[in-house]
């Protein structure tokens, strides 16, 4: 791999908000991401300020995504139940929830389901950051996206080849490209100053044997998004489904009626089309 041809991808995703066709809220989002210091006040503030931004926050918090038993009626609210990570991995899947439906029909309702089934996994190992693990998995894509927008013919191409070639769309992306979805999205994570385990496991969630800060949570979501694939739910770029990644699938251990459990959880999900999760 050239590493300038990486460094000139990486930087060309880092610049995304530079593009004159993306939204104007989402430039604001990922301004406010990247302060190096934001609190859960100043996120709270901003959210509550723009109408339809809260709205969508408010939605997502009280869908199936979350799964909490009472209904969350303020933003101050859900910013304290979620937490800082939490709250800005959300902010920023919301925010590209109309680029998700214009860019690839189904990517969206393919992350929903993903959210659902990590959160649904994080709980049944008892993983304390369940809420952060579900924000992991609904971004896991996220780096599809920002290609799409960077190199829109290319990608145009990758998912026609992705149907000629029997490939899943994460190895053609390696045949025309230096990097694939997974690590620029990690790139734009790290951008927004997310935490290394939410970079790890989205940067890696499909190389999830070599994660070395957040092992467990970057296996959750490679087995989630696996899971949803086998499920046919929503679309992430081909109608393959991979291996499990033989570490990953150790280090959780999950039951057949675990598994069972994750698939009807995944099955109670699925948004309506063009909905929210």
């Amino acid at each position: 791999m050239n590493s300038n041809s990486v460094q000139t991808m990486k930087g060309r995703i880092e610049s995304i908000t530079a593009l004159p066709t993306i939204p104007a809220n989402l430039k604001r989002i990922a301004i406010m991401l990247e302060k190096p210091r934001l609190t859960l006040e100043e996120l709270a503030r901003f959210i509550s300020h723009d109408p339809a931004l809260a709205t969508k926050v408010l939605t997502m918090v009280n869908s199936a995504y979350f799964g909490f038993p009472e209904r969350i009626s303020s933003i101050s609210h859900a910013v304290m139940l979620l937490g800082l990570n939490a709250i800005r991995g959300l902010l920023l899947g919301v925010s590209v929830f109309d680029l998700m439906q214009e860019n690839m029909n189904g990517l969206w309702e393919h992350s929903c389901a993903c959210a659902v089934a990590a959160r649904c996994i994080a709980q049944q190992k008892e993983f304390k950051k369940s809420e952060e693990v579900s924000v992991c998995a609904l971004l896991h894509d996220i780096g599809k996206v920002t290609i799409m927008l960077r190199y829109p013919a290319e990608y145009e191409q990758i998912l026609c080849s992705t149907q000629e070639r029997s490939m899943t769309i994460y190895d053609v992306e390696k045949l025309f490209f230096p990097a694939s979805h997974a690590e620029a999205g990690g790139w734009l994570a790290q951008k927004c100053r997310f935490p290394p385990n939410l970079v790890e496991a989205i940067g890696f969630h499909h190389r999830p044997q070599i994660a070395k800060q957040a092992p467990l949570e970057t296996a959750i979501v490679h087995v989630a998004d696996i899971l949803v694939r086998a499920k046919g739910v929503g679309f992430s770029g081909d109608d393959l489904v991979p291996l499990v990644q033989q570490s990953a699938w150790q280090l959780l251990r999950l039951s057949d009626r675990e598994v069972h459990d994750i698939l009807i959880q995944i099955e109670d999900s699925i948004p309506l089309p063009g909905g929210s999760c």
